[in-house]
């Protein structure tokens, strides 16, 4: 099978989404059943963290752990990418060790770089211009409470981001309607945005992109390496805030998600956060199984569908 590499959501077919959100429920109930499934038995994943998280690293050395694989924790200070060796370099000899990557990143060009050189399959667990893991498991989340998330509307609330982007591509691959209410300044990159066509439409405020929406989403003002804007941020994103008053122009049924960690009464109010229509701590979880699915897609294809 030849390598394929998973750095956006637009590197697997609409089908081939679907079949992972199908997988990824599957194998969470293979798990809460107590039933010992080890797909990735003598499978290594090398993770390469130059950027830090606590749900990523725990959902993918978990999920490699419960499938009979194992993981290697790499940081900038534990890899030669750390002092300077090219990308390219460090890309053929990890990907002759191990048999997957995953890179968290800032410079979404360095993850191409690296995959471009790899022979195994690379998976973006986070750049400065895409978030895709994180989309499988809010889909998955969507799914899991309200069925199939096509023909539904999603409001985005906030910065332009990395989870914009990647909730831009899920517009397009899903089939919903993805509202962007987003302050001047920090829009959603033109040519993504471009590409989405008719699935993504701005909107001057949270309240035009709240209206009729089945899901809500967020994410902090300021991300990792934006500390020293967030005085700026604050000031910009003050009407941004997703509040219960916000909620309420949404449908009754309408969902909220936050990718995590939250600032609670920054971007979200505690009493959304908390309160019923949050399905955050599902989402959460579901990093784990959806990241199950995706590496024994990328190393064994369909064959387990």
């Amino acid at each position: 099978m030849a390598v394929r590499h998973f750095l956006t959501l637009m590197d697997l077919s609409p089908e081939e989404l679907h079949g992972l959100i199908d997988r990824a429920i599957k194998l969470k109930e293979i798990q809460r059943s107590g039933e010992v499934f080890e797909p990735l038995k003598n499978k290594v994943l090398g993770m390469v963290f130059e950027k830090s998280s606590t749900r990523t690293r725990v959902a993918f050395e978990t999920a490699m752990a419960q499938c009979g694989g194992q993981a290697i924790f790499l940081s900038p200070r534990d890899t030669q990418l750390g002092r300077g060796e090219p990308i390219e370099d460090s890309a053929r000899v990890l990907s002759r060790m191990v048999d997957i990557i995953m890179i968290r990143t800032f410079e979404h060009e360095k993850l191409e770089h690296f995959a471009s050189y790899s022979k195994a399959p690379v998976i973006n667990a986070l750049t400065d211009l895409q978030h895709p893991c994180q989309l499988l498991a809010d889909i998955q989340t969507f799914t899991e409470h309200r069925g199939n998330i096509k023909g539904k509307t999603v409001a985005w609330i906030g910065d332009g981001n990395n989870m914009c982007h990647s909730y831009i591509d899920a517009a397009r691959q899903f089939g919903f309607k993805l509202m962007v209410a987003a302050p001047e300044g920090y829009l959603p990159d033109a040519a993504i945005v471009k590409q989405g066509g008719d699935a993504v439409q701005l909107v001057d405020s949270p309240k035009k992109a709240a209206k009729g929406a089945d899901l809500i989403v967020t994410d902090v003002w300021a991300s990792m390496g934006q500390e020293e804007e967030m005085a700026l941020r604050r000031r910009a994103f003050g009407n941004y805030q997703v509040t219960e008053a916000l909620m309420q122009e949404a449908n009754s049924d309408c969902l909220f998600m936050h990718c995590l960690p939250a600032h609670r009464e920054e971007e979200v109010s505690e009493e959304v956060l908390e309160g019923p229509q949050s399905v955050v701590w599902d989402e959460a979880e579901n990093r784990l199984h959806s990241q199950k699915a995706l590496v024994e897609f990328l190393l064994l294809g369909d064959k387990n569908w």
